[in-house]
């Protein structure tokens, strides 16, 4: 499976995982704000249509001692995403609204015997958000695949400024 997230619509990315199972672990780590912290951002969400997300970002504590956000990125450490909740059937759908710019994000969890493929799409971006939004994503789901399977996680800096170049150049050619 290729890491990197996809343009499936001109306003829509794709990534897919698979993670070790079971659906109701990888869940957790969606909508449970510690264990959602480890990888993404920590914050309160109300799993029901109408319920709030709030994503509380802290890059420096996915990265190592010294790896610091670019200049470029310097304002999304503390940053606070809010959203709205869209659909929730737990433990296999969850969407929600993306902050105040009207994207959306969905997870999509489907079990594959001891595994579980985890879809995320997110959809009504601009074309201005396409390269942030995908290297963001896929520097978080590295961070999460570790935290599954208990290994070391990348630094997220790190990593996100690797794939910050790859991601602009790939989808600049779409």
């Amino acid at each position: 499976m290729d890491d990197y997230a996809k343009l499936t619509k001109p306003d829509t990315l794709t990534l897919e995982r698979l993670l070790p199972g079971p659906v109701e672990r990888i869940w957790a780590y969606l909508t449970e704000s510690e264990k959602r912290a480890r990888w993404l951002a920590a914050g309160p969400m109300g799993l029901f249509v109408g319920g709030v997300v709030t994503l509380e970002f802290h890059h420096s504590e996915l990265s190592e001692p010294g790896d610091t956000a670019p200049k470029r990125h310097a304002d999304a450490e503390g940053a606070v995403l809010k959203g709205t909740v869209l659909r929730c059937e737990a433990p296999h759908l969850l969407t929600f609204t993306w902050g105040e710019g009207g994207s959306e994000v969905t997870f999509e969890l489907t079990p594959e015997d001891d595994q579980v493929r985890l879809r995320i799409t997110h959809q009504r971006l601009s074309d201005t958000e396409k390269t942030s939004v995908a290297t963001g994503w896929h520097t978080h789901l590295a961070i999460l695949a570790a935290a599954l399977k208990e290994t070391t996680p990348p630094s997220f800096w790190a990593l996100h400024t690797e794939l910050e170049a790859d991601y602009r150049e790939q989808l600049s050619a779409n």
